[in-house]
């Protein structure tokens, strides 16, 4: 109960503001305001799982006390014995029930529906480790396509035998960033490489950084600090692949990030995406800031929080995968390659569920 009581006044203020906007939405006055509508349902609709629970958590803990109750007054024993039955089943399912409370309470990353950019560039291993990049993109192309996301490339560096120094690209889809977010990271590949004559297992390593895509008004950027670069998309080899001058690279001129953008026969449509990616970096930067001091302020109270720089490691010969971040190994290592990845994504939600929830107890 102790657990119940520490909520109860978080639940009881998020209960008061549903009901608080369930009004306001009811108002004539409020129905004229498209914008403000909207905005309104959006917030109910992100409070109004745990309002439910708390609603049915109450419920059963009447149903509870109510039993509990009917005990005290005595009765025969065959009524008491079926009474403290009953009782025990709901203590069981009212505490089970405070967890998911805890868990609805801690606060969601805003950015979790976003769509995402995500950047996959070539490590180690050469030539290998540009072919592993294109089996990363495909990975995730086809993980999109398994919950009907859209995919776009931005911009790639092609090799000459399939693979991509690096690849970048968008996915378009609700709750895209919650799902790919833990991808970032080091990703090593365990294998033969086709380029290999002699049949040594090497390993190889390619960096996949995951991006929400960001709006102009979550990050402004100053257009003096920017400068735009217009040159010929290039292809394989570096032959120019259009004789109109289409690729865009823009410059951050005070952070020196360099965002570019050649896979659209547009100009206009390389520059709008080049922008998105030079937003995505800029806004990366800050949060980086924010959560390493909040990350310091956590340190002290709960210890150190690092995890290994270890990411996931795809191993041919042994057919098995595993995320080392949190020590989960899965086989059938050509579906997971062909974007059988949720069993892993969901393995690295409930780690970072249950992180929250220890933090939030301190």
């Amino acid at each position: 109960m102790d657990d119940i009581r520490q909520l109860l006044p978080k639940l009881e203020a998020l209960e008061k503001r549903y009901e608080d906007i369930e009004r306001q939405m009811a108002d004539a006055a409020t129905a004229t305001d498209y914008e403000r509508v909207q905005a309104l349902a959006k917030e109910r609709a992100s409070i109004e799982s745990v309002v439910s629970q708390f609603r049915f958590y109450r419920k059963v803990d009447q149903e509870l006390q109510d039993t509990l109750a009917l005990l005290k007054e005595g009765g025969d024993e065959e009524m008491r014995a079926m009474a403290r039955q009953e009782a025990e089943a709901l203590e069981k399912k009212r505490d089970g029930m405070v967890q998911e409370l805890r868990r609805g309470l801690l606060p969601r990353d805003p950015n979790d529906e976003r769509d995402v950019i995500v950047e996959v560039r070539a490590g180690a291993g050469g030539d290998e480790a540009a072919l592993f990049a294109a089996d990363l993109y495909r990975m995730y192309s086809r993980y999109a396509q398994r919950h009907n996301w859209k995919t776009e490339i931005m911009n790639s560096s092609p090799t000459g035998i399939g693979g991509f120094k690096e690849i970048t690209f968008e996915v378009h889809g609700k709750g895209a960033y919650s799902r790919l977010k833990h991808e970032s990271g080091v990703h090593r590949v365990q294998r033969v490489p086709s380029t290999e004559a002699s049949g040594r297992i090497h390993t190889s390593t390619a960096t996949v950084a995951v991006l929400p895509e960001i709006d102009d008004v979550d990050v402004q950027v100053n257009q003096d600090d920017l400068r735009i670069d217009i040159f010929h998309a290039s292809g394989h080899g570096g032959q120019n692949v259009q004789k109109v001058a289409t690729a865009v690279r823009i410059v951050h001129i005070p952070t020196g990030i360099v965002a570019s953008c050649q896979d659209e026969r547009s100009q206009l449509k390389n520059k709008t995406k080049a922008m998105a990616l030079l937003r995505a970096r800029l806004y990366e930067i800050e949060l980086r800031k924010q959560e390493e001091q909040v990350s310091q302020q956590r340190r002290a109270q709960v210890g150190t929080a690092e995890r290994s720089e270890k990411g996931r490691t795809y191993n041919f010969p042994q057919d098995r995968v595993t995320d080392h971040r949190v020590n989960l190994s899965v086989h059938n290592l050509e579906e997971v390659l062909d974007g059988d990845l949720d069993r892993l994504i969901d393995a690295l939600q409930a780690d970072e569920q249950a992180r929250k929830l220890a933090e939030s107890l301190v």
